[in-house]
This record gives structure tokens, sequence and C-alpha cells, in this order.
């Protein structure tokens, strides 16, 4: 049982409110006091609006009161990466160059305004680098944001302040964005949930500068608040021309009737896709979380991929679209942008018409090959990340051969080259202690079967429950 609320998931705040135990107000009010004494410390906040919250739970309090809520999101607490048009609220992505004052913010960007529409309760909005180009979450605007189990360690990005914000109890949900591992790097790093759904299952709008790397997707501390934010999330929004039709299905129903164990599901295991370096407390994790999914019924097969690196395709697709951003901001945007961003573009410049299309020739070789995979096994199984969260406020690790944060999440971005739906669960932690740091796997399934990543996440969910830091671990 819980202590408080604010460890509550939405499932549990749900059944609270059904049951009179909790109020999406008292909620609210525990929240915006908790980030209030204990964002300081991490800086996964940068802009929180205790009127509008408040005025959101009241609303679903009324509800909840007359027996009608909207969903199972009416009344949960949920943050906004800092990427998202947000109405009312600027949406100044970590970067200088832009203004409150610029635009007259009255837009909900589509995955906004369907937690608007199913009542979810907004706090605020979370930390993202400058226009979300990097692995770490540290901006020219908002400064370093922080790991909740160290706070001397980054939280990953560029959904750093998303999962420092769901691990550290300062709200169940948040959304994020994944353009190379961006949801699911931070996730694993804060020791939370994060799905990388497949690409066009969550609308866009505005259009991604990254183009069809670009996805949305939820970011929460269980499996089952994953589906049931999918499911909110997804659906047709004629402002994304990418946008899938809405699903007839809900994918927590289909969780909540699949069995709890892994019979007739076939696994591919790759330690490192090929190229991948682990370091041993990754490596043993990953094998035993393996050896668990076993156990539960799955027929798993090791597999030795043997692919060549594709950051360099990666990287002609990524940096074309972040000097696209930039040169938007208008002349001399380059001298005044992230040190770092601005080293990126000068190294990856000059890129032609030839490079991008060859670029986009690996990404359709990659989708083959594991469109071929997956007539033979239902999800690949790799680390989330090769190592755990290192040194804040830098970023590569100290004493990397590269400048490039690709060089240390391997594992992440062939996946938003291929458009495929990838899950990262915690599955342990590099050591016991207080200092522990978590570890994550990827779950990865073939493109339109996020429902068959979500089961095999629920069921090691199931045998493995993950920790949270309650009660001050």
């Amino acid at each position: 049982m819980h202590t408080t609320a604010r460890w509550c998931t939405a499932g549990e705040l749900a059944a609270g409110y059904r049951s009179g135990a909790f109020s999406p107000v008292t909620v609210a009010d525990e929240l915006l006091q908790t980030i209030d004494a204990e964002n300081p410390a991490i800086n996964a906040y940068c802009l929180v609006d205790p009127d509008a919250a408040m005025a959101d739970a009241r609303a679903s309090a009324q509800r909840h009161a007359t027996g009608v809520p909207l969903g199972p999101l009416d009344g949960v607490p949920v943050s906004i990466k800092d990427l998202f048009l947000t109405a009312g609220w600027p949406t100044l992505r970590g970067s200088e160059l832009i203004h409150a004052t610029d635009d007259e913010w009255a837009v909900d960007a589509p995955a906004v305004a369907r937690l608007r529409e199913a009542g979810a309760v907004l706090l605020g909005k979370v930390t993202t680098p400058e226009f979300g180009w990097k692995g770490v979450t540290d901006s020219p605007r908002c400064g370093v944001t922080r790991n909740p189990w160290n706070t001397e360690r980054t939280s990953g990005g560029s959904s750093g302040g998303s999962a420092a914000a769901v691990a550290a109890g300062l709200g169940p949900l948040s959304i994020g964005t994944d353009g190379g591992g961006s949801i699911r790097i931070p996730a694993s790093f804060c020791g939370i949930v994060g799905l990388k759904p497949t690409f066009g299952r969550v609308p866009l709008y505005p259009a991604s500068p990254f183009g069809t790397l670009a996805h949305a997707g939820p970011m929460t501390r269980t499996v089952t608040d994953c589906a049931v934010m999918l499911d909110v999330l997804s659906g047709f929004d004629s402002r994304d021309w990418w946008a899938m039709p809405t699903p007839t299905t809900n994918s927590a129903d289909i969780l909540a009737e699949t069995p709890h164990d892994l019979r007739g599901v076939r696994i591919a295991y790759s330690p490192d896709l090929g190229f991948g370096l682990n370091d041993p407390a990754v490596q043993r994790n990953t094998d035993a979380a393996v050896q668990q999914l076993r156990e539960l019924g799955a027929t798993v097969t090791e597999i030795d991929l043997g692919w060549d690196d594709p950051a360099w395709a990666y990287h002609i697709l990524w940096f074309s679209g972040a000097d696209v951003v930039v040169r938007a901001q208008g002349p001399g945007a380059h001298e005044k942008i992230d040190h770092g961003l601005a080293a990126a573009l000068a190294r990856h410049a000059g890129f032609s018409a030839t490079d991008y299309l060859d670029a986009t020739a690996v990404r359709m070789a990659l989708g083959v090959e594991m469109g071929k995979l997956h007539l033979d096994h239902d999800v690949l199984i790799t680390p989330s990340t090769p190592r755990v969260a290192f040194e804040a406020g830098v970023d590569v690790p100290a004493g990397s051969d590269s400048p490039d944060w690709t060089s240390w999440t391997p594992y992440s971005y062939p996946f938003n080259l291929t458009g495929q739906p990838a899950i990262t669960v915690p599955s342990g932690f590099d050591h016991s202690g207080p200092a522990a740091l978590p570890t994550g796997l990827q779950i990865v399934g073939a493109r339109h079967h996020d429902d068959m990543v979500l089961r095999v996440a629920a069921a090691y969910e199931r045998v493995a429950p993950f920790a949270t830091r309650e009660g001050g671990r």
C-alpha cells in the first residue's frame, strides 16, 4: 500500500476516485506541493501552473461525483514535454531563441488535446535539451535535469524531464517524444516504462523537422498505465498526414485479457545488435531477464544480427533536420544555441541529396531485414542502453572516443529508422545499495504489433516488479 498518493499508478488513482478513497483535488494539491519542494533538486519541470491544474482537478472531481468520468485518465495528473504545443502555455523547447511572447500559444498538439479530452490534470511542462537534439537533458534555457536515483547523474534525454518527473513521484504519467531513443534512453536511466509506438500510432502536429524518425509516446511507472495512456493518445488527427486510423480495440483491454504466461511467444535475443558493447551489470541483468522470459514459456533464440552500425545514415537524417530547426530561428542562430549542438552541426554538415537518399536506402534495408526477422520471431530483445546513467551535464560519458550522443546508445536509433514499436522496462540495478542505478530491457516488435510488445513487457513486469523511489530509496 502506498504511503501517499504521489506514488500511486494511474490505475490506482482511478480506482481510488471511484471508491472515494482519493479526490482529484487532493491528489493534484499533494503533487503540486511535492513539485514545489522537490523539483529544484532534479529540475524536471520548467513550467508549473497550479491554477490551471487545480481547475482541471476540480472539474474532474465534479465528474466523478456525478458518476460520469471521461475515462480511465480522468483526474490523473500528467506532465507535458516542452516540445508539444499546449494551449495557454508557451512551448520554448529549451531554447533562448524562443520567447513566450513569440506566439499566442492557443493550439494543443494532438497528444495534449487527447489528454485534455480524457480529463487528465495537466500539471505543467517538463524539460528537454534544446530542440530535443541529444540523449541527455540540459539546455541553455533550463539548465541540467538530474536523475532522481542519483542527482550527480543524468536523467538521459531528450525526454529527460518526463522520465525524472515520473521516477521522482512528481506525477504518474508524462508524454514524451522519441526521434532516436528520446523516450527509451531516459526511461531506462530513470527506471521507468517508456514506449515508442509504431510510427503514426500517436499523431504529431506540427510535423517534426526530424521527419519520420520522430514518435510520441507514454512514459509511466507500469506497463498497464502505459497501455491505458497509449489508448488515449492513439488515433487519427487530420493535422498529421501520417496518422494511422483510430484503433478499433483498446490495448489496455487486450492486455487485461491476455494470459499471464508467454507460451507460444517467439523471442529473438540480440545482446548487442552486432556492434554494441555492454557494461557487465547491463549484460547480467539482460541475461537474467531473458531467462525469466523463458521460464514464462517463451521460446527464446539468441541471434547474431551481425549489423554494421547504421549511425552514419541516422546522422544524415537527424542532423539535416536539426540544421533546419536552427536555420529557422534566423541569422546568427548558430552562435546562440547549445555549444554541443553547434559543434555537432559543424561536424555533420554539407550533406547532399545523394547522401540523404543513401541514408534512406539504409533505412529501407533495415526495415526489410526486420520484417524478415519478425516472420519467425514475435519480438526482439536487447538491452535498452549498454550502460547506466553517467555524469550529469555532459553529452557523452567520460573517456568516450566520440563526441556524438549516438555513440553511447546504439540500441535505440536503429528502431527509429525502421519505425517499429519498442518499449523499455526496468531490468534491475547495476548493484545493490542506496547508490544503485537502474538498467533497462528493450522489447522491439513488428510494425503495428504494439500489443505484442506490451504483452511481453507486462508478463515480465509480473515476475520482476519494478522498484520505485517510494520510501526514500
